[in-house]
């Protein structure tokens, strides 16, 4: 990181001398040459120079992934997931990686695909967990019952034609 904050730096304080030379008056070709870079660069310069442009002349930032939540962000989402989702208006007292990005963009601005929430919940501490008991409304007898009637219904018709029935 430090590095490219460092190449950055110097990409820059180079555009800076070529303005100097263009302020004392130097052809883009002998700026080129002075500093060693190509027309095609100076010209670009050149054009930013006279039209004011600073953003061309400062130049790019670093790129990549912006920094990550704050500490104090970090301990203000545990805090409201552990108030549980039902408190943030689910029917359900159970938090999903959706619902989490929800809360985290709406606690913090900081948007999050909901398949990437689980790193933030990972460095919080979390893990993935599942009910540990079925379903109150479940009826066993009922479960059954499709599982020997109509699953094997469903399983027969699915195999497969024999190659032999093809004319």
């Amino acid at each position: 990181m430090e590095r490219g904050i460092e190449r950055l730096q110097k990409l820059r304080e180079r555009r800076q001398k070529a303005v100097a030379l263009f302020e004392q008056g130097e052809r883009q070709a002998t700026v080129a040459q002075i500093l060693r870079v190509s027309r095609q660069s100076v010209s670009e310069w050149w054009i930013a120079w006279c039209s004011g442009n600073d953003k061309v002349l400062n130049g790019a930032t670093l790129a990549g992934r912006k920094p990550s939540l704050l500490p104090e962000q970090l301990a203000l989402i545990e805090k409201e997931l552990l108030r549980g989702a039902i408190a943030h208006g689910y029917s359900a007292d159970l938090w999903t990686l959706q619902r989490v990005a929800k809360l985290i963009g709406s606690l913090t601005g900081v948007d999050y695909h909901p398949g990437h929430v689980w790193k933030v919940l990972r460095k919080m501490g979390w893990s993935l967990q599942r009910p540990t008991q079925r379903a109150k409304e479940r009826d066993d007898a009922k479960v059954q019952q499709w599982k020997e009637e109509t699953w094997t219904e469903v399983k027969k018709s699915q195999t497969p034609a024999r190659m032999d029935s093809f004319p």
